[in-house]
């Protein structure tokens, strides 16, 4: 009788689980949307992991999800195989877990294949990166999956090939290597669970390579490493793990007002909240991008923000600020991306002012304040 009734509370806990997808969504017709999502050694709870990953990815309608932590390949192939418009790829020798799902009506593969594969790599990659290269409205898009090596103390031992934090410094190393030789000119995005912080300290911080790089590097996800845990990806610790690094020809189609990027708090949607998420599917949240592709972004004049704007944007060294909306004085300041601040100066709001900026091409974000009203902006400077 116990029995009986243990069962009936999780089969109906695991319906009202299903039913609650239904307000989940993320992807549109209008942006390149990509995910990284560790699904913690797939399926987690059998069968009904595998209904609630398949409803999942119906609802984030996304063009690209890259997986990480796939333990049984046979019921992903069959989950895939019953979501109309979707294909799986995964490698048919050793794979670590890594996998891509991709919408076949929105993207036309090229290529997929495994990067530092040998031996000599084993150890910097327990999972060897995926690639993919991909055409997505006419545009190439260069996408690496990863799956870093987990743990660690926080204190990165450098040349100690057994230090967790090492082991990922050398991964992004040579991954930027890569691309640096590869993929000089190309759009792309390096995403997956990378088991660390970007928001660490130097000299502790396993990503520096990059974000000392902003010219040609950003973290898409920065925000949300440095805004509130409860955005982040990997409440149980809780951190924020899981990561999109793009490259600085997506950095003006970033820049664009239609793109963004999210932890998909799928926790949030369903009965139960995060803890019937994690029974059910996964300690990681999915983290997604929408990038607004380089065809619509001739005119990206067009803002959303009804209090602050910008023109042109993309712009030269001359761009007009529109302060009509802010009144009294009204502090502007001007970061990069890696959010150094390069100017600031107080202006009178009510009006628009004429402003000119030098320096390098790249995203800037611009705020404005006043005593009643703070608002921000993010534009593309290409020259």
């Amino acid at each position: 009788m116990i029995k009986n009734i243990v069962w009936f509370i999780l089969l109906l806990s695991s319906q009202l689980f299903s039913q609650g997808l239904n307000d989940l969504s993320f992807g549109t017709d209008s942006t390149f949307d990509v995910v990284t999502w560790n699904i913690e050694w797939f399926p987690k709870n059998g069968i009904n992991t595998v209904d609630s990953v398949k409803k999942i990815i119906s609802a984030l309608d996304a063009d690209l999800i890259g997986l990480q932590e796939i333990d049984d390949t046979t019921l992903c192939r069959q989950m895939i195989n019953d979501i109309p418009g979707y294909e799986l790829f995964m490698d048919d020798d050793w794979f670590g877990g890594l996998a891509y799902v991709y919408n076949t009506n929105s993207i036309t593969v090229q290529s997929i294949y495994k990067i530092y594969d040998t031996s000599p790599y084993w150890n910097t990659f327990p999972r060897s990166p995926l690639v993919i290269d991909l055409l997505y409205d006419g545009e190439q898009y260069i996408v690496i999956n990863n799956h870093y090596k987990c743990c660690g103390d926080g204190i990165l031992d450098m040349g100690n090939t057994s230090d967790q934090e090492y082991r990922r410094y050398q991964a992004n190393t040579l991954l930027k290597q890569y691309i640096t030789a590869n993929f000089d000119t190309n759009k792309v995005m390096v995403i997956g669970d990378l088991n660390d912080l970007i928001d660490e300290p130097s000299p502790n911080n396993v990503f520096d390579m990059f974000i000392n790089d902003s010219s040609d590097y950003y973290f898409a996800d920065a925000d949300i490493a440095s805004g509130p845990s409860a955005n982040w990806s990997f409440p149980n610790w809780p951190s924020h793990l899981d990561h999109i690094l793009i490259t600085n020809e997506l950095f003006s189609e970033f820049a664009h007002p239609h793109s963004e990027i999210q932890t998909i708090k799928v926790d949030d949607a369903i009965p139960g909240g995060f803890a019937n998420y994690d029974y059910y599917v996964s300690d990681h949240r999915p983290v997604g991008i929408k990038i607004k592709t380089t065809a619509d972004n001739i005119g990206l004049v067009e803002n959303e923000n009804p209090y602050l704007n910008i023109t042109p944007n993309p712009s030269g060294e001359y761009i007009c600020i529109d302060l009509t909306a802010f009144s009294g004085d009204t502090k502007v300041i001007i970061r990069d991306l890696s959010g150094r601040i390069v100017r600031t100066t107080v202006f009178q709001g009510g009006q628009q002012i004429e402003f000119r900026l030098q320096g390098a091409t790249g995203v800037y974000f611009l705020s404005a304040e006043s005593a009643q009203l703070k608002s921000r902006i993010k534009w593309y400077k290409n020259m």
